[in-house]
């Protein structure tokens, strides 16, 4: 009886919301987008379904960088790749620009309440269709961020690139073998599930002093889960479920919650959930007793065991046992997925990074050392220039979905031409605006990278005048990969390193050649973008490549 009066309430918001978005007339009425020709749907199967930025791209082509397009029920999105609208959106309004609730409902399922999950929080409900939702006093992504910051200052960063090195040097080693016992002196791996695990272990290390043993085979059921698990959940979404996302913001979180918590195509997240609690209640507990011992180590969860027992920190500025627990999902599944999708494509496109290493290798050697350092990478312009265009062109976070919840104007980097023919150098937007920051349109938008921005070119990073920074954006490189400003990627400075300190180990190692398989790759959209083979899409992240030892300069094939 209680779920059907909950059936019916909800269907009479709904309703009513549809009755009344059909009569007003939305304010961005004469802003330029596509033609929609589904009233329920919008477009939300053109975005969600096709590759990754394919209709990102379109759009911005045909309308520019302010594109009005409709979701569920003829509601209204903007999707914005302007760098100065951008910027204010995420960089320069504080908290006036939320994350829709469907966003943070997806950060909770993948993460818990941690981090990514978290928000700038008051007492005032949400606007538009969010007005049943009710919020949270206090701000709770700014307590959780001041408490995590301490694992990700620059120099803590550095201080991970052994635990990297490690890692990468532990996957040439299992490579080496493998490639040695075949007659052809070569093997095709699929990098995505290799990159998957690696990265897996070097997380597991410099971020918990945990060894998930992924790398050697030694996986536990955790480590298991994790491998590919973002293209088994989400990817190929069908038109039920987008439709089902879109209804969500109609109705109350705890709704929401117990529909995903009860649905079975959720069920590897949830097993993932009860793994990485016991995992981390486990890890806390000994770092907690480390700590009292006075053994303090340097991994980032100690480090957030020790700055959430601070003596001097008020009671309301700690984390809950919950939100505690929650991070270490939040630093698994930012720092997994998304390094090992990067590595994979940087591989892919690698080309000359190789001369560089060995020149270094030399200075290394004639110093009397036999490792890199991570002052060795910082002189590698090369290195640092593939790295950049890597999360430039492939971007593994897609879209950045943001509601109003006060009126707002955007400044604009180049007017907006309305269907009406009026120009516009800012755009006033009230209360309850939705809007998506693009970030593969944004990453290849011509007026910030150069007429080439459509081309995979490292050089653009060597040379003055490639790139345009009138408008900063972000925290690395002007790229809106780590997103800006206070919901920016906290792990930036780690993932960097990573990819570079990898990206030696591997390069300097073994060369790499496309298979015939990858003229099916596809880029696809899984709440964050994955690679895929055409029509084995049950298979998981795929990347093939041929992998062979590299030729030294001074050996012959």
């Amino acid at each position: 009886m209680g779920f059907s009066i909950i059936l019916l309430t909800v269907s009479f918001i709904i309703g009513a919301y549809i009755v009344y978005k059909v009569n007003k007339r939305s304010p961005f009425w004469n802003i330029p987008g596509p033609k929609s020709h589904s009233f329920i749907l919008g477009h939300i199967c053109e975005l969600f379904q096709n590759q990754v930025g394919l209709t990102d791209f379109e759009w911005q082509e045909t309308y520019g960088n302010v594109v009005r397009f409709k979701a569920s029920f003829g509601s209204d999105y903007l999707m914005i790749s302007d760098p100065k609208a951008l910027q204010r959106v995420f960089q320069t309004s504080g908290y006036r620009w939320r994350k829709t609730p469907q966003r943070r409902e997806f950060s909770r399922l993948t993460s818990g309440k941690g981090l990514a999950w978290a928000d700038g929080m008051d007492n005032t409900p949400l606007p538009g269709p969010y007005l049943c939702i009710k919020t949270l006093a206090g701000d709770v992504h700014k307590r959780q961020r001041k408490i995590m910051l301490p694992g990700f200052s620059a120099p803590e960063a550095k201080n991970f690139f052994p635990f990297f090195s490690s890692c990468a040097a532990v996957l040439c080693s299992r490579w080496t073998d493998i490639i040695s016992a075949s007659s052809e002196r070569h093997q095709v791996f699929n990098v995505s599930e290799w990159m998957s695990r690696a990265v897996l272990d070097a997380i597991g290390q410099a971020a918990f002093d945990y060894d998930f043993g992924a790398t050697k085979d030694q996986d536990t059921e955790l480590s298991k889960l994790y491998q590919g698990l973002m293209a088994k959940t989400f990817g190929a979404p069908s038109k039920t479920a987008l439709l089902l996302l879109e209804l969500f913001q109609y109705v109350p979180t705890s709704v929401m919650e117990f529909v995903n918590n009860h649905n079975p195509r959720f069920s590897s997240l949830h097993r993932v959930a009860h793994l990485a609690e016991a995992t981390a209640r486990h890890l806390v507990d000994t770092k907690s007793d480390l700590l009292l011992e006075g053994k303090n180590k340097k991994d980032i969860m100690s480090l957030l065991v020790k700055a959430n027992q601070d003596a001097a920190l008020h009671p309301k500025a700690r984390l809950s046992e919950e939100e505690l627990l929650a991070q270490m999902r939040v630093l698994l599944f930012a720092g997994h997925e998304t390094s090992s999708t990067t590595l994979s494509f940087a591989l892919f496109e690698l080309s000359r990074i190789r001369k560089e290493i060995r020149s270094v290798e030399k200075n290394i050697e004639e110093r009397g050392d036999t490792r890199f350092t991570a002052q060795d990478l910082e002189s590698m312009p090369l290195l640092g220039a593939t790295v950049k265009e890597t999360l430039r062109f492939h971007p593994v976070a897609m879209h950045l979905f943001r509601v109003a919840v006060e009126d707002d104007i955007l400044p604009l980097s180049k007017p907006i031409i309305t269907t009406t023919g009026e120009i516009l150098h800012e755009l006033v937007v009230p209360k309850g605006t939705r809007i998506v920051g693009s970030v593969p349109a944004y990453n290849r938008n011509k007026d910030v990278f150069g007429d080439d921005s459509f081309e995979f070119n490292p050089d653009r990073w060597l040379e003055s005048g490639h790139v345009n920074n009138d408008v900063s954006l972000g925290v690395y490189a002007n790229l809106a990969t780590f997103s800006a400003g206070i919901r920016s990627c906290i792990g930036w400075r780690f993932a960097v390193l990573e990819l570079q300190a990898f990206l030696v180990e591997l390069i300097r190692n073994f060369e790499f050649e496309a298979t015939p398989a990858l003229e099916r790759i596809r880029r696809e959209t899984a709440f964050v973008m994955t690679p895929t083979i055409e029509g084995e899409l049950e298979k998981g992240s795929q990347m093939p490549l041929k992998v062979a030892f590299s030729a030294r300069d001074n050996e012959k094939r």
